[in-house]
């Protein structure tokens, strides 16, 4: 495995001077990821955030081959690039080993896109996908997604005097990963940029499919100031509301625990969309969110003790 110097000495396929706002956490993660490959990428990108900021025709950020897909079929595309290669190399026309990466946000993930997703992960072609999770549809306006969660403020799903943000939890949709029998699938956070590392060198080196899930932190819909989105993601990880694990051939592993975890009201109350639950009247939907934050790391923690 490569020494945090040896990563450092790595071109960035993600070059800068994109068009991300301010703070995005999401180029940041990408970067590092596809730092992970020795090897050449082609790369495709649903409809989104990371493709309108960094491939506005007739210019590109990318310094990898590049693929815009529609919003819906990123992994339909890498699926059909995958076969192709597989052919090629079969007939000794392309000799060298090439890793295939698609990428996608919550929107193009979670929703729109889980169906071409599961068709391919099913199929096992060997690419890994990338979901940058900001938890809306923040490229049209912040609206509710699979990835939201529960009492978040979005534009379709607003904190008001009889509604109090997105009504239903979030989707899990590593678990559904899982549930493909794939050789491996992990979360992840920029904020621990060496487990965010590690995990896509893994995800590079199987073969089949791959699934990673990064949370990415969005300064205009999660509404905290630009220069915290690290920070953010940081206190999502210490509450154990984004644990970090992976799944290793069925295996879990919990890749961080924190030594004092911190309250889940830290990290909802560093966001603006969460503002609403500030009132004393909305006290309990707090403590509801922190019950399901505590099952569901609660039942991390049995997944992982099962497989010792």
């Amino acid at each position: 495995m490569a020494t945090l110097k040896e990563i450092l000495k790595r071109e960035s396929l993600l070059a800068p001077g994109h068009r991300a706002c301010a703070g995005c956490a999401a180029p940041t993660a990408l970067k590092l990821a596809l730092m992970a490959s020795e090897d050449p990428i082609v790369l495709t990108c649903a409809t989104g955030c990371m493709e309108v900021v960094t491939a506005i025709y007739p210019y590109t950020a990318w310094r990898c081959m590049f693929i815009h897909s529609a919003f819906e079929n990123s992994a339909a595309t890498i699926s059909g690039v995958e076969t192709a290669y597989r052919a090629l190399k079969k007939q000794g026309k392309i000799e060298k080993k090439i890793n295939f990466v698609a990428v996608g946000g919550d929107g193009g993930t979670y929703d729109i896109g889980l169906q071409a997703l599961s068709g391919a992960l099913e199929r096992g072609h060997r690419f890994v996908y990338i979901c940058y999770n900001n938890e809306a549809y923040m490229n049209t306006g912040i609206q509710r997604s699979g990835a939201t969660p529960m009492y978040a403020h979005t534009t379709t799903a607003p904190a008001g005097k009889v509604i109090l943000g997105k009504k239903q939890w979030r989707k899990d949709l590593t678990e559904i990963a899982v549930a493909h029998n794939i050789p491996y699938v992990a979360q992840a956070s920029p904020s621990h940029y060496m487990d965010l590392f590690r995990k896509m060198e893994k995800a590079f080196s199987v073969e089949g499919s791959a699934f990673i899930n990064i949370l990415a932190p969005c300064p205009r819909g999660w509404r905290h100031d630009s220069s915290k989105s690290i920070e953010i993601a940081r206190l999502a990880v210490e509450c154990c509301y984004w644990p970090l694990y992976e799944v290793e051939n069925g295996s879990y592993k919990i890749t961080y625990k924190p030594k004092e975890r911190i309250s889940v009201s830290d990290w909802l109350f560093a966001q603006e969309r969460f503002e609403h639950l500030k009132k004393p009247e909305n006290a309990h939907l707090v403590q509801e969110i922190e019950k399901f934050v505590e099952k569901k790391w609660n039942l991390l923690l049995n997944r992982e003790k099962t497989e010792e």
